[in-house]
C-alpha cells in the first residue's frame, strides 16, 4: 500500500493491470475457434481479473467496501461511506470472441447527503485494453463538441437489446435533421461494452448511446463518471440523476450524448415511448 496514492491512481493503476491480465490471459488460449474454449475463457477472464482487482483493493484500499459483478454482495456496503463499483471485464461476450470492444470499469463511490441520490461517482477509470487506451474521470477534456458535417450523427445501442422505439427514433431524427441540411442523416451502431461505447462517443465517432432495457451498476457506474467528466449529457433517459449503491444494484436505462444531440434524442425517446 502506497500510502501517497491517490484514490484516481488506485483506480488506473488496478484497472490497467486487470486490462494486462485479460490480454495476457486471451493470448495464452490461442486462436479460438470452439464454442466450449471461448467459454471456458470468458468464465477464467471474468473469475481471473475479479481476484486480481479484488485482492489491488484490499491491499490499498483495506477499510472500503467493493461491490464486483463478479463478488459475492456485502449489504455491509449500503452503510459505508466508500465503495468501490467494480466490473472486472464488461463486454464478456466480446472478448471470447477476440475483439478489443470490452473495458475493465472502476470507480468509486462515495457517500454525500447533499448530492442527488446521496452520493458522487470520483475516481472513474474505463480501461480498454485491447486498444491500448484508458479514459479516466480526471482526464484534461476538451469543450463538447458539435455535430459532424461528413458522417451520419450515430447512436451506439446494444446489439442484443436495443430500445424497441429506437428505430422509429431515428426514423424520426434523421428526416428532421436532413430537413435542416444535414446530408448524412443518423445511424446506428453496434459496440460491446458500455465503456466501450461511452469512448466512441469520446473519441468522435458517436454522438450519442442509448438503453432502456435495464442492467446494473458495475456497467454503467465508471463509464456515466468518466462522460459526466468530459462533459457528456449522462442520465436516464427521462433527465433524472442516476443513483448508486442500491441495495439492488440495477440501473433501468441510460443516456448518454454530447449537449449538442443528447437532449434531442432525449425528446425523440420520451415521445415515442409515450405514443
Amino acid at each position: 500500500m502506497d500510502p501517497g496514492e491517490t484514490d484516481m491512481e488506485v483506480s488506473a493503476r488496478i484497472a490497467a493491470e486487470a486490462g494486462e491480465l485479460l490480454l495476457a490471459l486471451r493470448e495464452s488460449y490461442g486462436p479460438i475457434d470452439d464454442q466450449d474454449v471461448a467459454h471456458q475463457l470468458r468464465k477464467a477472464a471474468d473469475a481471473s481479473s475479479h481476484e486480481l482487482i479484488a485482492a489491488r483493493m484490499a491491499a490499498a484500499r483495506p477499510g472500503d467496501s467493493v461491490l464486483s459483478e463478479e463478488g459475492a454482495d456485502d449489504l455491509a456496503r449500503l452503510g459505508a461511506d466508500r465503495v468501490w463499483i467494480v466490473d472486472p471485464l464488461d463486454g464478456t461476450w466480446e472478448y471470447g470472441l477476440g475483439r478489443a470492444d470490452f473495458a475493465v470499469h472502476i470507480v468509486l463511490w462515495t457517500a454525500d447527503g447533499d448530492a442527488p441520490g446521496g452520493g458522487r461517482l470520483t475516481a472513474g477509470t474505463v480501461d480498454l485494453p485491447a486498444q491500448g487506451l484508458a479514459r479516466c474521470s480526471h482526464d484534461a477534456t476538451s469543450p463538447p463538441r458539435d455535430l459532424p458535417t461528413d458522417r451520419p450523427v450515430r447512436i451506439v445501442a446494444s446489439r442484443t437489446r436495443p430500445p424497441a422505439v429506437l428505430s422509429a427514433v431515428v426514423a424520426e431524427l434523421d428526416a428532421a435533421l436532413r430537413a435542416e441540411g444535414h446530408e448524412h442523416g443518423v445511424e446506428i451502431i453496434d459496440v460491446g461494452s458500455v465503456g466501450a461505447k461511452v469512448n466512441e462517443i469520446l473519441s468522435g465517432r458517436a454522438e450519442a448511446y442509448v438503453h432502456d432495457t435495464g442492467f446494473y451498476e458495475w456497467d454503467v457506474a465508471a463509464p456515466l463518471a468518466v462522460a459526466h467528466a468530459y462533459g457528456l449529457t449522462a442520465s436516464h433517459v427521462d433527465g433524472s440523476t442516476i443513483a448508486f449503491n442500491r441495495e439492488r444494484p440495477y440501473v433501468t436505462d441510460l443516456l448518454i450524448g454530447i449537449p449538442a444531440f443528447a437532449e434531442r434524442l432525449r425528446t425523440a425517446m420520451l415521445s415515442a415511448g409515450s405514443a
